[in-house]
C-alpha cells in the first residue's frame, strides 16, 4: 500500500466508523456486527500506527464512543467508562494472560464473567439512595436516565443494609429474549414495526422520554464492576460478593480462574450453554481478579490494561442478493424482503433476510447482484450484516426504496421521526384487507377457528368480505363448493382447500358463536391502530360501549389509564372514517357486542390491589378465562414474576423457572381450586 492509498483508506475507515458509532450510540440503530465493527478498527488502528502523519484528529481510535443524544442531561462521569478491548482470537487470548503475568512476574488470579448484549450503565448511591443513572455516551460523559432505571424492578432504589458512603456500580442493563418476543408481538399488533433485536430494545427503551412507557418494558439488570475502592476489600470478586450483599443484581455464573486451561473450559462451556440463557451474551469478560495488581498495570487511552472480552464470532455465510421485493402487512407497513441465492447456515437453509427498512438499505448500500454477508440474528432471525464490495460487478446500482404501493399503488407515506414507509390505503389495499380479517377472526379476538388454514383469503379473493361485517352476512350457498389449490413449498405437495358441508357449517356455526364474544374482545378484533388487547379492554371497561367511545374527545380519552396522545389520536382517526361507521352499525344489526353487559363488569373488589402471575394449564378454565376472572374480581395480571407479586396461580405443566423464582422470593403458589375459594366460586 502506497502512503497515498494509506492516507485514502484512513479518511475512509475514519468516516465509516464515526457513520457506525452514530448509529450504534445515538439512533440506537447499528448496521453492522460488531465484529465487521471490531475488524474496522483494528485495521484502523494498525494503519495509523504505521503512518502517523495521516492520523485525523477526530480519528475514533482516540475516543471511546461517539455523540450524545440531545434529549437527556449531560453528565460526566467521574471515574471514565472505557470499554474493554475485544477479540475474537483465542491467540490473543493466550496474548493478554502472558503480557499480564510478565508484567506482574508472577501467576495470576482471573475471575471469568459472561459478556451482556446490552446497554453500559453506571448507578450511583449517595448514603444508599440511588440518585443517579447514567449511560456510557462516549466514555467520558454520558446521559442522565434516572427516571427511566428507575422503573427497573431488579435494581434497587435503597441499598440493603447501612452503607453510608457514595458508591458507584457499573452493570448492564438488557431484554430477556422472553419479554423481547412478547415485546415485539405486541408492537406488531399494535403496527408498530418490531424490534432487530433484544439489545436495540432496551437500549431503545432506556431512552424514551416517558417513564411510564419505560416501565412497561421488560428489562433487566446484572451489575459487574465497582470503579472505586470498598472498605475491606481486595479483589474484583470480592467486590462483586460486596455489591450483591447491598441488594444489587450480580450473576451467579461467574468463575475464579487460575490457569488458561480453566478460562478457555469457562469460555468453551457458555459458547454452548448461552443457547440455553434467558437472555443474549456476546461473549466472555476475563478480569484480573486483585485490585492491587489492576491499578498497578493500569489503562490505555480506551481500555484497561487488565482485562479483555472475548467475543463469540456469529456463523456467518457469503451468498448472493439475487432481489428485493416489499411485503404490506396489516397495518400499511412496508418491510423490504432480500431473496438470496439459498445458502446453509446454522443448520438450515436461508433463502431470505429482512432489511427491515429504507434506512437500512441506504447505510448498508446493498445492491442486486451483490454478495452479501448474511447472520443469524440473535440465532434466530437471518439478516444482511454487510457486502463483499470486491465482489461488487461494474456498473451495480444503488437501491431505490419503492415509492409506490406494490399491492395497490398508493403512493407510500412516511411519518415524522419513524423508520417505517406505509401504505395509507388501509380500507383498499389487499394485504391490509386480509390482514385485518385475519387479525378479526383470531384467538384473542373473535377466535372464530373454522376460518383459519387461508380460507379468508379465498372469500377475500372471490369477492365475498371485504371487511369484519361481511362474514355475518354469509350464506350456505355463499361457501358452499369454494376451493383452492395451494402451491406446494420446498419439500411439500400442493394443498387443496375445499369448503364442503362439514366445513361450511363450522364456519357459520363459528361466526353465531362469535356473537356472544364480549365487547373488550370486539374492540381489540376491529384493528384500531395502537389498540391492542389491553388498550382495548381498558377503554371497553371505561367507555362501556362502542357508541361512548365514538363520541369521546380527545381530553376525555387521555384521561383513561395508559391511554396517551398517540392511541387518543389513532381512536379519533379511526372513527372519522364513514365506512367504519357503517360496519360498525352493520356488525350492531348481526348482533355482535358493542357494549358491556353487566356481568361483564368487575363483579367484586375482593382482590383489589393484589397481583397475579397465571402459569401453567388448569382443569377448569382456559387461561384466558383465569385472567378474565382476576379482572373481574379486581385483581391484576403481571407477566413475570417479581417481589411485587402477590400470587403465582399454577395449573399443571407450570413453568420451572417461574416456580423456582417464587419459591425463592417467598411469593405463595395457589391452585386453581384455592383462587376459586379465594373470588367465592367454590
Amino acid at each position: 500500500m502506497t502512503p497515498e492509498e494509506a492516507k485514502k483508506r484512513i479518511e475512509q475507515l475514519t468516516r465509516e466508523l464515526q457513520r457506525h458509532n452514530y448509529n450504534y450510540y445515538v439512533l440506537n440503530n447499528p448496521v453492522i456486527s460488531d465484529y465487521e465493527y471490531d475488524m474496522m478498527l483494528k485495521e484502523l488502528e494498525e494503519l495509523e500506527k504505521k503512518y502517523p502523519q495521516f492520523k485525523l484528529p477526530d480519528s475514533p481510535t482516540q475516543r471511546v464512543g461517539a455523540d450524545i443524544t440531545k434529549e437527556f442531561k449531560t453528565v460526566k462521569h467521574k471515574y471514565p467508562m472505557l470499554s474493554l478491548a475485544n477479540t475474537y482470537s483465542e491467540g490473543e487470548v493466550r496474548d493478554f494472560l502472558n503480557r499480564v503475568e510478565k508484567a506482574v512476574g508472577s501467576p495470576v488470579e482471573y475471575v471469568c464473567e459472561l459478556k451482556y448484549d446490552g446497554v453500559a450503565i453506571s448507578l450511583i448511591y449517595n448514603n444508599g439512595i440511588l440518585v443517579q443513572a447514567v449511560t456510557r455516551g462516549d466514555g467520558i460523559q454520558g446521559d442522565d436516565v434516572t427516571n427511566n432505571v428507575k422503573t427497573i424492578r431488579t435494581i434497587p432504589l435503597r441499598l440493603l443494609g447501612d452503607y453510608k458512603d457514595e458508591l458507584e456500580v457499573r452493570g448492564e442493563i438488557f431484554m430477556p429474549r422472553e419479554g423481547f418476543e412478547k415485546l415485539n408481538r405486541e408492537r406488531e399488533e399494535i403496527g408498530e414495526p418490531p424490534f432487530a433485536n433484544p439489545r436495540n430494545a432496551a437500549a431503545g427503551s432506556i431512552k424514551m422520554q416517558d417513564p411510564k412507557e419505560v416501565a412497561k418494558r421488560p428489562l433487566d439488570n446484572f451489575m459487574y464492576y465497582v470503579p472505586h475502592d470498598l472498605p475491606g476489600v481486595e479483589t474484583h470478586y470480592q467486590a462483586l460478593q460486596f455489591i450483591k450483599k447491598l441488594g444489587l443484581k450480580v450473576s451467579n455464573n461467574i468463575a475464579l480462574c487460575k490457569t488458561e486451561k480453566e478460562i478457555f473450559e469457562f469460555i468453551n462451556d457458555w459458547d454452548e450453554g448461552r443457547k440455553n440463557l434467558p437472555f443474549d451474551i456476546d461473549g466472555i469478560v476475563i478480569k484480573v481478579n486483585r485490585i492491587d495488581i489492576q491499578k498497578k498495570l493500569g489503562y490505555t487511552a480506551k481500555n484497561p490494561r487488565w482485562a479483555i472480552a472475548y467475543k463469540f464470532k456469529a456463523e456467518r455465510v457469503e451468498t448472493v442478493l439475487l432481489s428485493i421485493e416489499y411485503q404490506v402487512g396489516r397495518t400499511g407497513a412496508v418491510t423490504p424482503v432480500a431473496n438470496l441465492k439459498p445458502v446453509l447456515l446454522a443448520g438450515t437453509v436461508v433463502k431470505r433476510a429482512s432489511l427491515h427498512n429504507a434506512d437500512i438499505i441506504a447505510q448498508l448500500d446493498v445492491r442486486i447482484g451483490d454478495y452479501v454477508f448474511v447472520e443469524k440474528g440473535g440465532e434466530i432471525i437471518p439478516k444482511i450484516v454487510g457486502v463483499n464490495l470486491e465482489k461488487r460487478k461494474p456498473g451495480a446500482k444503488p437501491v431505490k426504496f419503492i415509492e409506490y404501493c406494490p399491492e395497490c399503488g398508493t403512493k407510500l407515506v412516511r411519518k415524522e421521526g419513524e423508520a417505517a414507509y406505509y401504505c395509507p390505503n388501509e380500507d383498499a389495499c389487499p394485504p391490509q384487507i386480509k390482514g385485518k380479517l385475519e387479525h378479526f377472526i383470531s384467538r384473542k379476538a373473535m377466535n372464530i377457528e373454522s376460518l383459519g388454514e387461508g380460507k379468508i383469503e379465498i372469500l377475500y379473493d372471490k369477492g365475498l368480505v371485504k371487511d369484519p361485517a361481511d362474514l355475518y352476512e354469509l350464506t350456505y350457498d355463499d361457501l358452499y363448493g369454494l376451493e383452492k389449490v395451494i402451491p406446494a413449498g420446498e419439500g411439500e405437495k400442493p394443498r387443496k382447500i375445499s369448503f364442503r358441508e362439514k366445513t361450511v357449517k363450522n364456519i357459520l356455526q363459528g361466526i353465531e358463536n362469535s356473537k356472544k364474544v364480549p365487547f373488550p374482545r370486539v374492540l381489540y378484533a376491529l384493528g384500531i391502530r395502537y389498540v391492542g388487547e389491553t388498550v382495548a379492554k381498558k377503554l371497553a371497561y371505561h367507555f362501556k360501549s362502542i357508541d361512548a367511545l365514538k363520541s369521546a374527545s380527545f381530553e376525555e380519552l387521555v384521561v383513561v389509564e395508559d391511554i396517551g396522545e398517540k392511541i387518543a389520536e389513532s381512536v379519533i382517526k379511526w372513527f372519522e372514517k364513514p365506512s367504519h361507521i357503517d360496519m360498525i352499525e352493520r356488525l350492531r344489526k348481526h348482533g355482535v357486542q358493542l357494549e358491556l353487559k353487566e356481568e361483564e363488569n368487575v363483579v367484586s373488589d375482593v382482590l383489589e390491589g393484589k397481583s397475579f402471575v397465571v402459569s401453567g394449564v388448569f382443569e377448569r378454565h382456559s387461561r384466558d378465562e383465569i385472567k378474565e376472572l382476576i379482572e373481574k374480581y379486581g385483581g391484576k395480571n403481571v407477566s413475570s414474576i417479581s417481589s411485587k407479586t402477590d400470587y403465582v396461580l399454577a395449573g399443571d405443566k407450570m413453568g420451572p423457572v417461574k416456580k423456582e423464582k417464587a419459591e425463592k422470593l417467598g411469593i405463595p403458589i395457589i391452585s386453581e381450586e384455592e383462587f376459586e375459594k379465594m373470588i367465592g366460586l367454590a
